[in-house]
């Protein structure tokens, strides 16, 4: 049985892809984020493309954790083990707290579900930083798919409620 969580607003997300050769017509991995974070009535902020730079994907996210009316940030693209991809690397030194079970389910869930023993590559991983939660997710679209269905959609209420504790405590 699931609990419901009410937090009498909207949820506000970020999405960020990120490629070398995305661009928002092409980019079926942020794209497909933003439709179903929509579809669930979630508010998609703001939606960057970041080449597979660290120091662009830093600039992007010092820029989103200052904001104040950010609840998530979604990340695709750039989990990979291959030299270029760098997300983890740029991403994880934000991170307050980790969420290990995030990345423990989505490579179970892709192994069970999706790519078999190909999730063993897969470094997707998730945090906490400025009370936002931080979901660093493969960038093909079944990996974006089992990731938001699965896992961060269920959650993320809750996820934004568990962050919000504090300020509510203050009131």
């Amino acid at each position: 049985m699931s609990e419901s969580f009410e937090l009498n607003r909207k949820i506000r997300v970020a999405v960020m892809t990120v490629s070398d050769t995305r661009n928002f017509e092409t980019d079926a991995g942020g794209g497909l984020v933003k439709r179903l974070a929509e579809a669930k009535g979630i508010e998609v902020a703001d939606y960057r493309i970041a080449k597979d730079d660290r120091a662009e994907i830093e600039a992007v996210m010092t820029e989103w954790l200052v904001r104040g009316d950010l609840d998530a940030i979604v990340s695709t693209g750039g989990t990979g083990i291959a030299k270029r991809d760098v997300s983890i690397e740029a991403m994880e030194p934000f991170y307050e707290k980790t969420i290990p079970g995030f990345g423990e389910l989505f490579r179970f869930l892709s192994f069970t579900e999706d790519i078999g023993t190909k999730a063993l590559l897969s470094r997707a991983s998730a945090g906490v930083s400025h009370d936002k939660a931080i979901f660093v997710l493969p960038g093909s679209r079944g990996a974006v798919k089992l990731a938001m269905e699965r896992l961060i959609l269920p959650e993320l209420a809750h996820i934004t409620f568990e962050l919000g504790k504090h300020r509510q405590e203050r009131l």
